[in-house]
């Protein structure tokens, strides 16, 4: 039987009660909470959400705000680099994904604009997660495809552009891909960078510009004289702390060179070719893959496959096991916080 203990009862008039010091709900933690008999309208404080909660005749439901906070990591799939050409033409280097977070602290992709806001979601409602693919990498001139996007909570990453060759811009993209010979891609407004234009250095040396990359533009590379060619290099990538521990994403693709192959732009892009394939990007980082060089049997190298990270306070959430279509390492914690690395795929997810 409950106990209703107080120093002094005062009459008012009407319905009114008045409490003249704080209000103390009984404490208890979830497991206590969830051994109780409980009736309809039963009122306790659970120490293990640190939340007012009440029962409904059915399930227990938390007071105040329903909407949870999530902070998130989303970016798309780089884009590949560009395959050779038989007149010596040197493919450019793929650009990267687009990098979009609500991590306080991290620097803003592209442009500069101010970091995204919080997602704040409802409990028990599917939302959608996406994880993009690279853009694949192949012989030839003009060849690869860019990267694909990525997406959580209606938040979108596009993927970076692929790399060209001779004659032909290269594709733009969340970062623009560079290009051996003609314009390089353009990247996105608050996403990525541009890519760079290579060219020719005389007596048949030829470079391929680098790939943009999250954090910076590519670069067109040290054209030296006679054969003495350099690839671009990539575009920097962007650090976050999302998990607790830094890490760089997004760099673009390294373009091919004749005496020296373009550098990888950190943050998981892949180098240039020195008369040679390019490298592969590298996987989950959304990098561009590295420009191949000399002649058509090169093939440039594939973008980086993207990466979608959610963190909430471990207190305020659960998500829900049901995670069909999406690939992920399940839930770890950093401190008070939970958080979960989606890796491939697409699916739903919900939170309770």
């Amino acid at each position: 039987m409950s106990t209703l203990e107080t120093n002094s009862i005062a009459k008012y008039s009407g319905n009114n009660v008045a409490i003249d010091d704080s209000l103390n709900l009984k404490s208890y933690t979830t497991t206590q909470r969830d051994a109780l008999t409980s009736a309809a309208g039963d009122i306790i404080y659970n120490t293990t959400t640190s939340k007012v909660e009440y029962y409904d005749g059915s399930s227990w439901q938390q007071t105040g705000s329903s909407l949870i906070t999530i902070n998130y990591l989303v970016v798309g799939g780089g884009g590949a680099g560009s395959g050779g050409q038989a007149t010596w033409t040197f493919g450019g280097g793929g650009g990267a994904g687009g990098v979009v977070t609500s991590v306080t602290g991290s620097t803003v992709a592209g442009s500069g604009l101010q970091l995204p806001t919080s997602a704040f979601i409802s409990a028990s409602t599917s939302y959608r997660i996406t994880v993009g693919s690279g853009g694949t990498g192949s012989s030839g001139a003009n060849s690869g495809t860019s990267g694909t996007h990525s997406e959580a909570f209606g938040v979108t990453a596009f993927g970076g552009g692929a790399g060209r060759t001779f004659s032909a811009n290269g594709l733009n993209g969340a970062s623009g891909g560079g290009s051996g010979n003609f314009l390089a891609g353009e990247g996105l407004y608050s996403q990525g960078h541009d890519g760079a234009q290579g060219g020719w250095t005389g007596d048949g040396g030829g470079r391929g510009g680098g790939g943009g990359g999250a954090g910076g533009a590519g670069t067109s590379g040290v054209g030296g004289s006679g054969v003495a060619s350099t690839g671009g290099t990539g575009g920097a990538g962007l650090a976050n702390t999302i998990t607790g521990s830094s890490v760089t994403r997004g760099g673009g693709g390294g373009g091919a060179g004749y005496a020296t192959s373009g550098p990888a732009g950190t943050g998981g892009g892949g180098a240039g070719g020195q008369n040679g394939a390019g490298s592969n990007a590298t996987v989950n980082t959304g990098g561009g893959g590295g420009g191949g060089g000399t002649n058509s049997s090169v093939a440039g190298g594939n973008g980086g496959s993207g990466i979608v990270i959610l963190r909430w306070a471990t207190a305020d959430a659960t998500i829900g096991a049901t995670r069909t279509g999406l690939t992920d390492g399940g839930v770890q914690t950093d401190g008070s916080d939970s958080y979960i690395v989606f890796t491939a795929g697409t699916g739903t997810v919900s939170f309770s």
